[in-house]
């Protein structure tokens, strides 16, 4: 008779890498966050000229179906409807004279409109 092997399942690695400098951003967001703010969600609406766009705001409540990331300084979360979107990614956040912002680097996102504001996949 054969011998049953368990399989070992390894941890899933996150849909979306934080850069330093990203979660020192999420860290400066939760600390002026309103009261009731448990974190800092991700998503990616319709909208733009390409179809989608990045949107990054407070959360006040759990999803069951987000991706939940915890960094130093505070709970980030995924929408768990643009994880699909957003696997692989690399979230940054950069300042210089004239912008500041996130910054995503996205394999899955196959084009972006002029402006910079949105994009397809």
């Amino acid at each position: 008779m054969a011998e049953a092997t368990t399989a070992v399942r390894r941890p899933r690695p996150a849909a979306i890498t934080l850069t330093p400098g990203a979660e020192q951003r999420v860290a400066k967001l939760m600390a002026q966050a309103p009261a009731d703010a448990i974190g800092v969600k991700l998503s990616t609406p319709r909208r733009g000229c390409s179809g989608l766009a990045y949107s990054v705001d407070y959360v006040t409540a759990e999803d069951k179906f987000d991706e939940k990331i915890d960094t130093p300084g505070g709970t980030f979360y995924v929408d768990g409807g643009s994880i699909l979107y957003l696997i692989g990614s690399v979230m940054d956040w950069r300042e210089d004279d004239f912008t500041a912002g996130f910054v995503f680097e996205n394999p899955n996102a196959k084009g972006s409109c002029g402006c910079g504001e949105s994009f397809t996949v």
